[in-house]
């Protein structure tokens, strides 16, 4: 119960002697009842024992989210979530998604997990990020069981979720050593290889319990710089991506994207570049859409630099068509306390620092969703308050983050 944030917050105040709230009450108030609220519905403790991971789910899901689904979905939320889905490409996309990146190895994380996937999608939150990577497989699979949770006890609609895996991690167990030469990988760990690809595409569909993946991500593949030549690096982009087409084509996936960390803020990657490596294989209507990369209040690179043909990367995706996904929204939870006071009095109505940090990520202008690694229930609960107030103006942003450079 102590780890309960809204509870900790009504403690901490009483142990200062300091007054609490109505708004402290009702952020109380409102985790509880998200807390409580699949319980109630289901009738059953909202816990996912056992391993989550020690099996592929038997069965696939089919579809894949749609405008109309995404729409329907948002719809259930009513005036409750004021400004809180955005339309990027055809579907409509929460200014919020969850993560799946940290955490222990073992059965209580894959519970965790699958019981915070199934609450965001409950409360609203309809993007999920994973990779086969985190976790060694173990974080795909608890989306699969959240996801199944939240279709088979809250009437969930396949059409109405976002999910979104990548590819390029040499994981071991996760691959078929005969999709690879040794040439296709470098530095030991990683590859873009369009056998590999189709390989660890087909795996994340089985792990995930899905016959299409929405979003589907080439993960950091600026590490291939490290080792090859940069014309080499581009012929094997358009190799992806022409691999990637035929993805598409073949309802595998719907888009694909590159997901960076210091890819493109380090100018290792161009995206003008590869936008017109997808054309090549792909023509005007290619399906090279997405963008991930790190964007919060400590990390605003790609807002300050320029590209090497001017614009920074947002401008550059904007002008693209690319839609642009926030990572790293609290930085590894290092902006969920200790915020300096004057950020707090700038964004009013929030009664966490988390909420505060992600408040200003998903108000970005050019950044479409804040991805948050959420890997309990309360979590969700607690970052979800953001949904109740509207973004920053475009001025309003640009008043904080001058009061932060």
């Amino acid at each position: 119960m102590a780890e309960h944030p809204g509870l900790r917050l009504v403690l901490a105040k009483l142990h200062r002697r300091a007054e609490v709230t109505d708004n402290d009450l009702e952020l109380l108030r409102r985790q509880i009842e998200l807390l409580e609220q699949p319980a109630q519905q289901s009738g059953e403790p909202d816990t996912f024992k056992g391993a989550v991971a020690t099996a592929i789910p038997e069965t696939m899901v089919s579809g894949y989210a749609t405008r109309e689904g995404t729409e329907k979905y948002a719809a259930n939320f009513g005036n409750g979530s004021v400004a809180f889905y955005r339309a990027p490409q055809d579907v409509l996309i929460s200014s919020v998604g969850i993560g799946t990146y940290r955490g222990a190895m073992d059965d209580r994380t894959d519970g965790a997990y699958a019981a915070a996937v199934n609450a965001a999608l409950t409360a609203g939150v309809n993007l999920i990020d994973t990779a086969p990577n985190y976790r060694q497989q173990r974080s795909e699979l608890a989306v699969a069981t959240g996801v199944r949770r939240f279709m088979k006890t809250n009437g969930g609609n396949r059409e109405g979720i976002v999910a979104c895996t990548k590819g390029g991690y040499l994981v071991p167990g996760a691959f078929t050593a005969n999709t690879l030469r040794d040439e296709d990988v470098v530095g030991g760990r990683h590859s873009i290889a369009p056998a590999f690809l189709a390989d660890q595409i087909d795996r994340s569909r089985r792990n995930l319990g899905l016959k299409t993946v929405d979003i589907y991500y080439l993960h950091n593949p600026e590490t291939q710089l490290n080792h090859i030549s940069r014309a080499t690096f581009l012929a094997r982009i358009r190799a992806a991506f022409s691999m990637l087409e035929r993805a598409v084509s073949d309802n595998l996936i719907r888009y694909y994207g590159t997901a960076t960390w210091h890819g493109y803020l380090s100018g290792a990657l161009d995206l003008r570049q590869l936008v017109e490596a997808a054309r090549q294989v792909g023509g005007e209507n290619h399906h090279f859409r997405f963008v991930q990369l790190p964007f919060n209040l400590g990390m605003q690179d790609a807002l300050l630099f320029s590209t090497r043909e001017g614009g920074n990367v947002l401008d550059v995706a904007a002008e693209m068509g690319i839609t642009i996904i926030a990572s790293a929204s609290l930085l590894q939870g290092r902006l969920s306390r200790d915020l300096p006071a004057e950020i707090s009095s700038m964004l009013p109505g929030l009664a966490t620092d988390s909420q505060r940090a992600i408040q200003f990520t998903r108000s970005t202008p050019g950044i479409a969703s804040a991805l948050v690694g959420m890997r309990e229930p309360w979590q969700v609960a607690e970052n979800l308050e953001v949904a109740r107030i509207p973004p920053l103006t475009a001025d309003e942003h640009q008043r904080l983050r001058s009061r932060l450079l």
